[in-house]
Parts: structure tokens; sequence; C-alpha cells
């Protein structure tokens, strides 16, 4: 009698669009992302080049699409985007933040507070397993709370559900708020897509990205390929060392492939897997998203700036897709950028400790 031979793995059941070849995925989605994009940028929503993108990785995710951006891509994204953001630095942005660094760190603290406050009433609830909800509740360095859960022993998938909901949620209202308060004013138009770029200071704006997004990366710095060239590229504006340049395509190009990796992380299996997370974590973004609303009042009220960029100031997280937004809106982009960079530095340098603080308590 021959010994029985062990059964080889199933491999995974394919539905949905994962029955397509990736290329069809690859380009019903990009049909899909055209579509939408010309929808919300036809009616005036800013960022529509973010959120149309967005909603279409979402439903292809949702129907059971296959396709993730790859990582190179993201990479890309990050230090292009982190660029753009560089350019727009002031040396008066520097004076208004010295002068009020004591309120913002306030501010900042305070989010980090409340989203803490959150996760830790989750998990004493019982609503989802172990330490779960306090890294998923965390406001911010998604990637950082993701590698401490997993090695706490969290439920890494629902703290990613739980992180990129909110930033669906943060993204789609702010880009509504900014929608409504240009209602009755133009916001800033753009120059045509192939527009002609400046050619030396173009690519020395690539070098500068890339070897600040490497840096990042080499260093180990949470967020490092955005924050590294978006410091190193700061500083060169403001100082006038270096013009920063990037096409209009590049950015619409940029900003697409960011709503694509957002959105094609809403796969089928994740939400059938967060199905009973699902109302306490919108309940806890809610009830952070208004309490980041209050303190865009006091924001207001402090130093005078205008409600939008109060509101975009305060939003908690994440830093790539308000950036977007606020770049697309008439904002105070550098006042924007400065408060949310304060914010992932702050929160990458106590979340961890802070999250496993509460965890062993709860």
């Amino acid at each position: 009698m021959k010994p029985e031979q062990p059964s080889m793995p199933m491999p995974p059941v394919k539905t949905g669009l994962g029955r397509l070849a990736a290329l069809w995925q690859w380009c019903l989605l990009a049909a899909l992302s055209v579509v939408f994009a010309a929808i919300l940028e036809t009616i005036g929503i800013p960022a529509g080049l973010l959120m149309g993108p967005m909603a279409a990785g979402a439903l292809v995710g949702m129907n059971g699409g296959t396709i993730r951006l790859p990582r190179q891509l993201f990479f890309c994204v990050q230090f292009v985007l982190a660029m753009m953001i560089a350019g727009s630095m002031s040396p008066d942005l520097l004076v208004t933040f010295s002068g009020n660094w004591l309120l913002f760190l306030a501010i900042i603290l305070s989010v980090i507070g409340m989203s803490t406050l959150c996760g830790w009433t989750i998990t004493r609830m019982g609503i989802l397993p172990g330490t779960t909800a306090i890294w998923g509740s965390s406001a911010g360095a998604a990637s950082t709370m993701l590698l401490m859960a997993d090695a706490y022993g969290a439920d890494a998938r629902l703290v990613a559900f739980m992180q990129y909901l909110r930033v669906v949620f943060v993204a789609s209202t702010a880009t509504m708020i900014a929608h409504l308060w240009v209602s009755g004013a133009e916001a800033e138009t753009t120059t045509g897509w192939f527009a002609p770029v400046a050619g030396l200071p173009f690519l020395m704006t690539l070098a500068v990205g890339i070897v600040g997004g490497f840096l990042g990366r080499v260093l180990r710095v949470p967020a490092g390929a955005f924050l590294i060239p978006f410091a190193i590229g700061s500083a060169l504006s403001i100082t006038g060392a270096m013009t920063i340049e990037l096409p209009q395509w590049l950015l619409a190009l940029s900003f697409a492939l960011l709503g694509w990796n957002i959105g094609l992380g809403f796969t089928r299996t994740i939400l059938t897997h967060a199905r009973r997370a699902l109302v306490p974590t919108v309940i806890s973004i809610l009830v952070l998203m208004s309490f980041s609303g209050l303190l865009a009042l006091l924001l207001i009220e402090a130093v005078g700036i205008d409600p939008l960029t109060a509101y975009l100031a305060t939003s908690p997280g994440g830093l790539d897709s308000i950036a977007v937004i606020a770049a697309s809106s008439n904002v105070d982009l550098p006042f924007v950028m400065a408060l949310q960079t304060a914010r992932l530095l702050i929160i990458t340098l106590i979340g961890p400790p802070l999250a496993r603080f509460v965890a062993d308590r709860a």
C-alpha cells in the first residue's frame, strides 16, 4: 500500500474582479479614476485628482480586486509630494510658529490624548480583541503603529482598517469643507498640465527628493521618505539655495497614485474581518474629528487665521492626503504643513510608548 501523499495547499479562491488578469484590473481602475476625478473636478471639489482615484481604488478593492500599488511607486509619490510642499515654505512661517509654539504643542498633545482615550474606551468595552483599538486609534504614524501592534500581539489587519478608515473620513470631510468654503470664491488656479518646466531646477528637485527619500529609509525614520525630503527641501527653499520646480502632470499623477494606495487597502476580506469593529470605529473617528474642529476654533481665536486653514491644520491625519487637499485649496499651506508635520513628529516619538503604556493597563 502506497503511503498517502501530503495534500498540497489550495490556492486562495479569487472572486469578483480578482478573476481578471492584473492588467485588466489596472485598466479598469484607471478608467474609473478618470471618470470619478473628472466629475469631482467639474463640480469644483478640491483634490478631485486624489479623491476620484481613492474612490475608484476602494470600489475595485471591495469587489475582489487583487492589485496593489508597488512600494517603489509609493516611494516616488512620497518624495514628490514632500518637495511640492517644501516649495511653499517661507521664512514668515518660522516667525509664526516660534511665537505660538506653546499653543501648537497644546493642540497636538490634546489630539493625541483624545485619540488614546478613544482607543482605551473601545478596549475596555471589549469590542475589539486585545489592544487592537489602542494602536488603531492613534492619530498618525500609521506605519509605526502597525509595526508596534504586530509586535505587541494585536490584530494588524484591524489596526490597518482603523487607520485607513480614519484617513478616508478625514480626507473626505476636509475635501467637502474646502469645497463649501470656496463656493463663494475661486480657489487658486493652477497652470497647464504640460506647461514648460525649467530643466535644471526640475532635475535638482528630483535629485534632492530621491536622495532625501533614500536617506529617510536608511535611517529608518517613520514616514522618512516624506519627512526627510520635506525637511531638506524646505531648508533649501527658505534660504533661497534652490528653486523647487515640479510639472503639473507629475503632481496629478502623484495625487492619483496616493489615492490608489489608500483605496485599494479596503479589500473584501478586511471589511468582513472588521465588520464588528465598524460602528465603534466610525464613532471614535467622528469624536476625534469633532474634537479637532473645536481645537480649530481655538486656533482661529488665538492666531487669527482663516477657518479652513485652521481645520486642515488640526485634522487628525493623514499628512500626505491633507497636504494634497491644502495644496488644492486657497489656504495658508505652510501653516497647515507646519502643524501637521509637528504632530507627526511628536506622535512618532511618544505614540508607541504611550500606546504601550495604555495597553498594559487596559
